[in-house]
Formats: C-alpha cells, sequence, structure tokens
C-alpha cells in the first residue's frame, strides 16, 4: 500500500487549496479513504472521509462547509479541496486508510496506513 500526498503549501487566509492522494498498490475503488491532519504541537485530527464509491462522504464539524472530499477511482486519486482557509487549519495533511474513531468530532484512534503528509500553512 502507498499513498503519496501533493498540493500542500501557503495560502493567505481565505484562500483555497486542492490536495491530492495518489494511491497504489491496493484495489482503491474497494476503499474508504479518508484525510487526517496534524497541527503543529497537537495529535492528530480526523477530518473527512470517502466511500470506495464515492457515493458517501463524511466531515468533521471544524471542516464542514469548506472543505469537499472526493475521488477518482480510474485515476486512484483522492482529493481535499480546501476552501475558506484560516490560520488555525495550518497543520500536516495526510490521506490514510482503514481509520477509526469518531470523525465529527475529528478523534482518530488510528489508521492502518498512512502517507507521508502535506504541509499546508495559512498565514496569519
Amino acid at each position: 500500500v502507498q499513498l503519496v500526498e501533493s498540493g500542500g503549501g501557503l495560502v493567505q487566509p481565505g484562500g483555497s487549496l486542492r490536495l491530492s492522494c495518489e494511491a497504489s498498490g491496493f484495489d482503491f475503488e474497494n476503499y474508504f479513504i479518508n484525510w487526517v491532519r496534524q497541527a503543529p504541537g497537537k495529535g492528530f485530527e480526523w477530518i473527512s472521509q470517502i466511500s470506495s464509491g464515492g457515493l458517501m462522504t463524511k466531515y468533521a464539524d471544524s471542516v464542514k462547509e469548506r472543505f469537499t472530499i472526493s475521488r477518482d477511482n480510474e485515476k486512484y486519486v483522492a482529493y481535499l479541496q480546501m476552501n475558506a482557509l484560516a490560520p488555525e487549519d495550518t497543520a500536516v495533511y495526510f490521506c490514510a486508510q482503514r481509520c477509526t474513531g469518531t470523525l465529527k468530532s475529528g478523534i482518530l484512534q488510528g489508521c492502518d496506513w498512512w502517507g507521508q503528509g502535506t504541509q499546508v500553512t495559512v498565514l496569519s
């Protein structure tokens, strides 16, 4: 299993970024995909999940209505569109597989597979 994130960077408050997660080594179309983030000095926060077919999406309250998760099963890529970014969104963002916890509250117990992460910095 390999997950490779890209698309992070520096952005002004109110700006947007789109993260990508390229997958390989497993049947991507059969697995839910998750986005998790870790802000400086804080624990991991589970922020979004998309079902294998892409019909079901879920978000933590902290990002709901600002972030949109999607996927392209033909390309083996998942995306996280992030709008209205704020300094508190500064974090390393990871895509991950097989996560457990309470997503609505952002609580993460763990994930089986992780990418290496991509840094998102929202200037303050």
